[in-house]
């Protein structure tokens, strides 16, 4: 079974940075697209970032220039670096690989990120 574990989550103030982790394992890490998701309170999930096997990214015209997706293929870790955060950034974000749904989609427990105007 494919385990995802987030960290890295907080409260911090608008304009405030931070860094969230995510460690894989019992999954082909270095062939695998990795995704940030997030779901805020009363709202849907939404696909935040994207990172390919190759290392192509993709983001959500939301967060583009703020926040940035990055892995480390040697210890299996995926990364959401997050800067310039807005109350609107407010969520739980979650690792996943696979997709929204579908057999080969897994996630993580979540992380909460809070940010206080």
């Amino acid at each position: 079974q494919v385990q995802l574990v987030e960290s890295g989550g907080g409260l911090v103030q608008a304009g405030g940075s931070l860094r969230l982790s995510c460690a894989a394992s019992r999954i082909i890490f270095s062939a695998s697209t990795m995704n940030w998701y997030r779901q805020a309170p009363g709202k849907q999930r939404e696909l935040v970032a994207t990172i390919t096997s190759g290392g192509t990214t993709v983001y959500q015209d939301s967060v583009r220039g703020r926040f940035t997706i990055s892995r480390d293929n040697t210890k299996n870790l995926v990364y959401l670096q997050m800067n310039s955060l807005k109350p609107e950034d407010t969520a739980v974000y979650y690792c996943n690989t696979g997709g929204d749904t579908g057999y080969y989609s897994h996630w993580g427990q979540g992380t909460q990120v809070t940010v206080s105007s």
